[in-house]
């Protein structure tokens, strides 16, 4: 079995079009279309349903594609590995970065400091959500993932470092009747509220339900935004109420104010009662194969976290 075919075959299984995976792949539709029908040949069976308007993956081709996709990641790092003798020279790190940020460790220095150390590793940084990037780890698409899930949320097969867990606090506009409450109970909030959430699939997302979950209410009314800022200042114009992680409204730059000081309109930042709301962040790997370039990574961010 040809590696190159398994390419072909998952560009197409990937695009579901013979002439945008041919173009992804930088050969003629034609000289991919025959690769295809060599690897179907190779394994004794059709790999695709083709009609006129769609392109389908087969029995076969679906039990396949996680198989070809494992086979490649374990090739690129069986290429790492031997790259690792030479001191890490060459390589690529595959990363996934969850969009918000890891309140006690710096991860645009954490990269900075890896660059630094191995500068001929190529990055290749995906933000997609949280449970996405885990899933892509977990099928060798990626070889490390910073996710917003806690250890009890990480996909079974998959080793975590929990990077920090963020108190998550309820943004209220100034004028709400919750707005002067030293802290509040999720269960306190009008029926009528309207929650500003975020992407769905995404790890804030699901620590947020879970907090209303053991609060013994329904979220309510709510509708998605994927900005956390744009959230805060939505929330700040009295557009609904959201739930956000504290490092979101007061980074380190703004330590020592008050959070009416640093919110936008004057609205207000609220403790949620609940000592488990908490927005955590994990490194998560699969270390029965994890690259040389990747097993480094996860060194210069533990240094940091230990340095902070």
């Amino acid at each position: 079995m040809d590696l190159r075919h398994l390419k072909y075959f998952l560009a197409v299984a990937e695009t579901r079009n013979f002439t945008q995976a041919a173009a992804s792949c930088y050969v003629a539709q034609s000289a991919l279309s025959q690769q295809i029908a060599r690897l179907e040949k190779d394994v004794g069976a059709r790999l695709f349903s083709r009609t006129s308007r769609s392109v389908r993956l087969t029995a076969a081709g679906e039990l396949l594609e996680p198989l070809a996709r494992r086979i490649l990641a374990d090739v690129d790092n069986a290429t790492a590995a031997l790259d690792a003798l030479s001191g890490l020279r060459r390589g690529r790190l595959r990363l996934g970065l969850v969009q918000t940020r890891a309140s006690s460790v710096d991860l645009v220095e954490v990269m900075a400091d890896y660059h630094a150390r191995y500068p001929g590793i190529d990055f290749h940084v995906t933000n997609a959500p949280s449970v996405e990037m885990a899933a892509s780890v977990l099928a060798g698409d990626l070889d490390i993932a910073v996710v917003g899930l806690g250890p009890r949320q990480v996909p079974e097969g998959l080793d975590h470092f929990v990077l920090a867990s963020d108190p998550l606090v309820l943004i209220v506009p100034a004028d709400h009747a919750l707005a002067d409450a030293d802290a509040v109970d999720l269960a306190d909030l009008p029926e009528s509220h309207q929650l500003i959430q975020f992407t769905r699939g995404s790890g804030l997302r699901r620590q947020v339900e879970a907090a209303f979950a053991r609060a013994g209410v329904e979220p309510g009314q709510h509708f998605q935004v994927g900005q956390i800022q744009d959230m805060i200042r939505l929330a700040a114009r009295g557009i609904g109420v959201t739930v956000v992680p504290r490092s979101s409204v007061l980074d380190d730059s703004a330590l020592g104010a008050s959070l009416s000081d640093v919110l936008p309109y004057g609205a207000r930042a609220l403790r949620i009662a609940d000592e488990a709301a908490v927005h955590t962040i994990c490194a998560v790997h699969d270390s029965k194969r994890l690259a040389p370039a990747a097993a480094a990574f996860l060194e210069v961010v533990e240094r940091h976290a230990i340095r902070d």
